[in-house]
């Protein structure tokens, strides 16, 4: 049995034949992470006038900066791992399967959910539980670049590694509940609208 789900402050597009079923868990969740998503990708603008600012300094101003120079790469390090989990969202990430477009809905969903459940999953959990102490030790040892003139604060650019692969995690998690809801109707499916200010776009 289905649902409609409505909203009024930021309507839901609806899937069409070929997607897979949304349901209230995994609708929240992939809003959350789009939400994410497209609030990061306001840093490729920093990474933009980042670099013309270096390129400025160094070619007219004959003064190039190590620290900015440090801070273009952490920015677009930072920029590409926060936006992965939208990546999942939308599905526009890279499949190397070249047969996954020639199988049904169905058979998709299954090769899917055994492998976000018995090899993504475990293995961003496994990356997530490595990077955290990772970035804690920097922050304990108030690490900075190693450069004289680099930036401080290393901790900062080292925890937006472990938190853009919870991101990714609660993407894949979102995936596996869609798969579950094609797969054995649980959890229950809700219907979406489209709308046009969302460019008709099947995902939140």
């Amino acid at each position: 049995m289905t649902e409609t789900h409505d909203t009024h402050d930021a309507p839901v597009p609806q899937q069409t034949a070929g997607e897979l079923p949304y349901n209230p868990v995994s609708w929240h969740l992939d809003r959350f992470v789009v939400a994410v998503g497209k609030l990061s990708s306001w840093l490729w603008i920093g990474v933009l006038l980042v670099v013309l600012a270096n390129v400025f300094a160094r070619f007219v101003l004959n003064a190039g900066s190590v620290a900015l120079e440090e801070l273009s790469w952490h920015l677009f390090g930072a920029a590409m791992m926060l936006t992965l989990a939208y990546a999942v969202v939308r599905d526009d990430h890279v499949r190397v399967d070249v047969l996954h477009e020639k199988f049904s809905v169905k058979t998709r969903a299954i090769i899917e959910l055994l492998g976000l459940v018995f090899l993504a999953l475990p293995i961003i959990y496994l990356m997530i539980e490595l990077l955290v102490p990772y970035a804690y030790k920097a922050y304990e040892l108030n690490e900075r670049s190693q450069a004289p003139s680099g930036l401080p604060y290393r901790f900062v650019f080292k925890s937006v590694l472990p938190l853009a692969l919870m991101l990714v995690w609660l993407a894949m998690f979102s995936r596996v509940l869609r798969c579950t809801t094609l797969l054995f109707r649980f959890p229950r499916e809700i219907h979406v609208h489209r709308d046009d200010r969302n460019g008709d776009h099947p995902h939140p």
